[in-house]
Order: C-alpha cells, then sequence, then structure tokens
C-alpha cells in the first residue's frame, strides 16, 4: 500500500515512550558498562538528530514531523530538557533550534582515526520509580486524538514504547488497542515496542510469531506491536538484507534498539 506524501503542509506525528523506571539503571544485554537509561538518550537524541537532517533544505528545516517524547516513572509527562521542558508534540524545526545543550563526542573518522564531533542534546537519561506504562499509552493516545482531528489525512502516525518491563498500572494491552484503533484516512495509528533486557539472550528482530519469546513481559510487548506495514517491509528486506514477512511486527528483543528504526525509512513519502 502506498501512503500519501509527508510534507510541511501534511506532516507527520512521532511519538516516543520512554521507560523511565528505576530498572533503566541495570545494565543492558550484550554492552558492558552501560545502563539501559544511558542506552535509550542516545537512541533518541540521535534520532532527533538525523530526523533534523533529514528535514534540512535550502530554505530551512522544513515541519515534515511533530514529535513528542513522553518519559514514564516517577512522573508521567513530557520528557524533553531545556527549552522544551513540558512541551508535548513540538515540530522539528522547534527542535531543531532549542536543544537544551551541545555535547562533543568522539567518532571514527572511516580511516582509522577518531574526530570530535557535536551531538545535541534533547533528552537525559533518568531511571527513578515505577513503570506506569498504561498512564503514558492513554497520554499518547489524548496527544494523537488531537492530532489526528487537526490532521484527518496524514500519514499513519508512529507510537515507539522503549521499555524493560512489565507496566505496573495495569494490562497495557487496553491502551494500546485503543491507541492502534485511531486511524488517519491513510490508515491506524501503528505501535512498536523495543523490550530491552539485562538478560542474555538471542536477539529477536521483527518476529513473525511469538514461538521464541523468552519471557512473559516479551510476550505482552510482541502482542500489543503492529505488524510491519508493506513498504517498510519492501525497504527493510531490499535496504537491510531482511527476511521479513507479512506477519512481522514492530517488536525488538534483546537487540541493538536502533534496529526499530531500520524500516522507518521515509524518505521516499517524503514531498
Amino acid at each position: 500500500m502506498g501512503y500519501i506524501e509527508i510534507s510541511h503542509r501534511n506532516p507527520m506525528c512521532m511519538i516516543f515512550l520512554i521507560d523511565q523506571s528505576g530498572s533503566m539503571s541495570e545494565q543492558i544485554a550484550n554492552e558492558p558498562g552501560r545502563i539501559k537509561a544511558d542506552v535509550t538518550k542516545d537512541l533518541i537524541n540521535r534520532f532527533l538528530m538525523t530526523l533534523v537532517i533529514n528535514c534540512t533544505k535550502e530554505d530551512g528545516v522544513r515541519d515534515y514531523f511533530h514529535v513528542s517524547v513522553i518519559g514514564y516513572g516517577l512522573n508521567v509527562g513530557s520528557a524533553f530538557i531545556g527549552p522544551l521542558t513540558n512541551k508535548n508534540l513540538v515540530p522539528i524545526s522547534e527542535i531543531s533550534d532549542k536543544p537544551a545543550r551541545i555535547e562533543e563526542r568522539m567518532k571514527e573518522d572511516g580511516v582509522g582515526g577518531v574526530i570530535k564531533t557535536k551531538f545535541p542534546i534533547w533528552f537525559d537519561a533518568v531511571a527513578d520509580g515505577q513503570t506506569p506504562m498504561c498512564q503514558a499509552l492513554y497520554k499518547a493516545k489524548g496527544l494523537l486524538e488531537g492530532w489526528l482531528s487537526q490532521h484527518p489525512n496524514c500519514h499513519p502516525p508512529i507510537v515507539v514504547n522503549i521499555t524493560d518491563g512489565t507496566a505496573t498500572d495495569g494490562n497495557p494491552l487496553i491502551p494500546a488497542e485503543e491507541l492502534k484503533n485511531l486511524k488517519s484516512t491513510e490508515g491506524n495509528v501503528l505501535l512498536y515496542n523495543i523490550h530491552l533486557s539485562s538478560r542474555s539472550a538471542t536477539a529477536i528482530i521483527f518476529p513473525n510469531s511469538e514461538t521464541n519469546l523468552p519471557t512473559q513481559c516479551a510476550h505482552l510487548l510482541y502482542s500489543m506491536s503492529s505488524p510491519l506495514i508493506d513498504y517498510q517491509i519492501t525497504y527493510a528486506n531490499k535496504a537491510h538484507g531482511m527476511n521479513l514477512d507479512k506477519n512481522s511486527r514492530g517488536f525488538v528483543y534483546n537487540a541493538d534498539p536502533v534496529t526499530v528504526f531500520l524500516p522507518m525509512d521515509l524518505s521516499d513519502c517524503i514531498l
């Protein structure tokens, strides 16, 4: 299925739900010395930076996307820091203009050396409290209800939930289904889940069944996840040599979180 082109007149909405519970201070599997909250911090900031770059044209940053980052732990709400604190859906041009700070990072230069690069920060690592995932899903639902009333013909919004555990405030399948039932004229809201784990186990990327999932939590998050859509499957298979099929769901377990973004190259949809 083809989708309507994304433009500054018909932008797309992306929402990240970020588990900020106390267990996010635990080390992540297969990355010695790194905790889940830090991995998530780098993932979100790098994605935002990439999105800014992709939306930058000769006349500046075009608002092809509006983005929300919702944290859930001790509190549930906007996880942006700095000038964007407490803001919910933010156009990508404003994100570009208002990082909280710029960090210097070392990056391989491709010829055996390293160079300093500037790395904007909009989101920090937090690990405190329980896991009110249901509240976060309902928060996303409320934001999308407002968004869809104003953008009824948009590309289906995408929600990415990044968590390491089970909800402590109820059954998240209920708000997840309510969220996925929202739709634009182009299709239903898409909910994808990244399960971060401290347990050493084989990575599972976009499974087409729950047969090999190792934990009850993984089974639940798989059940919550939307199937990947046709162009995502085609792109992932062609560009990244994956072997996905029509039953593959937007769920990854114990894998590099970046993998969840591999099928989400939206460049062909941008006007």
